[in-house]
């Protein structure tokens, strides 16, 4: 299959077009080129069912369809852009842009700082053009790292992207791919590398004509979403081919740094080598050619470390993984919630693990499940990890899309913020976190088939029978519930909004500047958890400096006793200060340690002291 040509239809210039498609379930195809000029041409089919030709007189804006045994006309799988939408014809693409990023080689993962987007709601207009005019700002706020929502084509203009359709061709009212590669452009330019969320465990329900043309799916498994890709049967190595293809289009022509891939534990797979194995390998060799760093982020839910260790010991070999765990302990102890997975989480000791290890439950007993749940952590990497304490799941999967900032009070934000980002993991903050945005980030589709649209209202009402919620869920195809998920950034100047963001801002100078914390090393960590008092106190440690947190999870004052070297050190920051918005504290600036110190630390807040050894 090395030989093959691309897949889709590769525009070479001097009006020629390659079009290769994999049809073994035709017994012949067509391409019917629409516009500019109307006309038909066969395609020639190899042994391994691709069909293929060279056509003369094709530009880069026609548009064109497949002809399956000359009565089916279906877009091209591997459509590189749908101006017309999911049913409509595909478009020829000229690939060619005038690239400024060439001294560009990507950012070690250690440095990420990410920022999850969703290009619709980010901002009014909606586009990656759109975008491009808030990077100064993620700059200047410390972030170094853009994830953007997945971007393959999907019904109408309103998804979250997880309906996508055609994997390979970017979402036409986003800008299309002119418009993700000028928003790429920018950000490396800016110094930002770009995470694109991926998904490769499913395809959308509307619009979906891979079947038509070949064994893509398979009846063996199940998905949350539909039927599951085939990854390990008949003919699965042209399907993996398909979706490998398709990532390394992301990291070669779209040059993006990272992939985050959706839910990979619903990519079912029990061949000799797993999927995700042999995209690690291919990737790896991808970015050697190119000589720039390119990563594979996963998202599981399943806490197994095989995903992030190398395959030369029995793993996958990808660089990171989302952790839900970190995020399931904080949220639980900020707001008091347990109904649902949450059940499983809400002390002080279980945070202290997230934070220590990764892992929560790695071997442990879960209720929720009512089994055994995941494997060791401890000894991995903290880039092995991306914890968050808002993402687009967690906001937009509760029946209302509530933020945090409408759930807890502004103390408990600070503390969340503090949580993030002095923890040594990769840190992801959600759009508007960072100032304490308000506005929900519910579900919302535009679907054009009713009965599919009913389907999707009534399957999100029993999504939330686990939990307690009792309100009814915002009509997903309603054009307004995507309208009230739009990001107001004017909040950011306002009143405890700017001070929030401020805040943030001072976290991540500090992640950044102090050795102890830019090193995300788990071998120079100590945690001491207290259920009782409900508080915890961490100490990080470099060669030249030591870094210790102590954090208030109670409403009530908390007098602890904690281990700190002898010295002087100083207080960095407290979020109690009334520069931060707070009540105060008595905690003074500077602080002499025989080795054993005394904090009053005030309700719901934190303390950053800070020793230099130099």
């Amino acid at each position: 299959m090395s030989a093959q040509p691309a897949l889709g239809a590769t525009y070479l210039g001097d009006r020629r077009c390659q079009f290769n498609v994999w049809a073994p379930l035709a017994e012949r195809v067509d391409v019917h080129v629409i516009a500019p000029q109307d006309r038909t041409m066969a395609l020639e089919k190899n042994p391994q069912g691709y069909y293929q030709a060279l056509v003369e007189g094709i530009e880069p804006g026609a548009t064109y369809a497949y002809v399956l045994d000359g009565v089916h006309e279906c877009p091209d799988p591997a459509s590189r852009l749908q101006t017309r939408g999911v049913h409509g014809p595909s478009t020829v693409v000229n690939p060619a842009f005038d690239w400024c990023d060439q001294g560009w080689f990507g950012l070690p993962l250690q440095r990420y700082i990410i920022y999850e987007l969703h290009v619709g709601t980010f901002t009014p207009e909606g586009t990656f053009e759109a975008v491009i005019s808030y990077l100064d700002y993620l700059k200047d706020l410390g972030i170094t790292a853009v994830e953007i929502m997945p971007v393959a084509q999907f019904p109408g203009g309103r998804n979250w992207g997880y309906d996508g359709v055609y994997p390979f061709a970017v979402q036409d009212s986003y800008g299309g791919p002119r418009g993700l590669k000028r928003l790429v452009n920018a950000c490396h330019l800016k110094g930002l590398a770009v995470v694109l969320d991926v998904v490769y465990n499913h395809l959308g329900p509307e619009g979906n004509y891979l079947g038509e043309f070949a064994p893509y799916f398979t009846d063996w498994y199940r998905t949350p979403w539909g039927t599951a890709i085939n990854f390990d049967g008949p003919d699965s190595d042209h399907v993996r081919r398909f979706f490998i293809e398709n990532a390394l289009d992301w990291i070669t022509e779209f040059h993006v740094d990272a992939l985050r891939l959706d839910a990979v534990h619903a990519i079912l797979d029990h061949s000799s080598q797993h999927f995700l194995e042999q995209l690690s390998k291919a990737i790896a060799a991808r970015a050697e050619e190119l000589n720039r760093r390119a990563f594979l982020i996963a998202e599981s839910s399943d806490n197994d470390r095989r995903l992030i260790t190398p395959p030369d010991i029995g793993g996958y070999g990808m660089d990171a993984q989302w952790s839900d765990d970190f995020h399931h302990c904080v949220h639980t102890l900020l707001t008091g919630e347990l109904e649902g997975y949450y059940e499983d989480y809400g002390s002080v000791k279980q945070l202290a693990k997230a934070m220590q290890e990764g892992f929560v439950y790695s071997g442990v007993y879960s209720l929720y499940r009512r089994r055994r749940h995941g494997s060791p952590s401890g000894d991995l990497p903290g880039q092995r990890f991306v914890i968050c304490t808002q993402n687009h799941d967690q906001v937009g999967n509760r029946i209302l899309g509530e933020r945090l900032s409408t759930l807890v009070s502004f103390e408990h934000l600070k503390l969340a913020a503090g949580l993030l980002l002095l923890t040594p993991s990769i840190p992801m903050l959600f759009m508007g976190e960072e100032y304490g945005e308000t506005a929900p980030f519910q579900y919302f589709i535009s679907h054009t088939d009713p009965d599919l649209v009913a389907a999707v209202r009534d399957g999100r009402r029993r999504e939330f029978a686990a939990f307690a919620w009792q309100d009814e869920p915002p009509d997903p195809q309603d054009e307004g519930t995507f309208l009230a998920c739009k990001l107001d950034h004017g909040r950011r100047d306002q009143g405890p909004h700017h001070v929030l963001l401020e805040f943030y801002r001072e976290l991540i100078r500090l992640r950044r500047h102090l050795p102890a914390l830019s090193q995300l090393r788990k071998d120079r960590l100590a945690i001491q958890p207290c259920e009782t008092s409900k508080s915890l106190y961490v100490l990080r440690w470099s060669a030249t400096d030591e870094v210790a947190f102590v954090f208030n999870f109670n409403d009530a004052p908390a007098e602890l006793t904690v281990l700190l070297s002898p010295g002087r050190w100083s207080t960095l920051l407290n979020s109690a200060d009334d520069s931060w918005g707070g009540n105060g504290s008595s905690i003074p600036t500077a602080i002499t340690s025989d080795g054993e110190v005394t904090l009053a630390i005030a309700p719901t807040t934190f303390v950053m002291l800070h020793k230099d050894e130099r």
